[in-house]
């Protein structure tokens, strides 16, 4: 098996501190910020704080099962976020990897047809994902460890 990507909690709050300068920097100023439970909850919890927004949102959708297991699609299971509170709004997605895309590629058309913008911030991007995120902190084909997961 190849090398794990290991990322410690000091190494993640180095992740976030650099996703929100990035964000700044681009001068996107997000009203929500959308997070893709589970892994997505930290990291827009950090974002939340350093770009001080406190409108965080959770959408909670299921498709690894296992290692290297998924289903055939992404399914968004219940609470879902309510369209009426994404009217219009500047949304930044995020999550804590950009594996295959599809969750994001997923989460992405679901906003687009509510919101005045959508842009996704993650920890770690794949190759193979689908979905060219704004805001990449690291790009790996690593099997990544993440702190709240191990």
């Amino acid at each position: 098996m190849a090398e794990h990507e290991v990322l410690s909690w000091e190494l993640f709050g180095t992740a976030a501190r650099q996703l929100a300068a990035d964000v700044v920097a681009d001068g996107f100023a997000p009203d929500i910020i959308l997070a893709i439970a589970r892994g997505g909850l930290f990291v827009a919890g950090a974002l939340g704080y350093a770009l001080d927004v406190k409108n965080v949102h959770m959408m909670n959708v299921e498709y690894y099962t296992g290692v290297d297991e998924r289903l055939d699609v992404p399914v968004m299971l219940p609470p879902m976020p309510s369209v009426v509170d994404l009217g219009g709004a500047r949304v930044l997605i995020a999550d804590d990897v950009a594996d295959t895309g599809a969750t994001l590629s997923f989460v992405r058309d679901f906003c687009a047809e509510h919101v005045a913008e959508v842009r996704c911030a993650v920890v770690y991007q794949k190759p193979p994902s689908t979905v060219d995120c704004e805001y990449v902190w690291r790009r790996t084909d690593r099997w990544i460890d993440f702190p709240w997961s191990s």
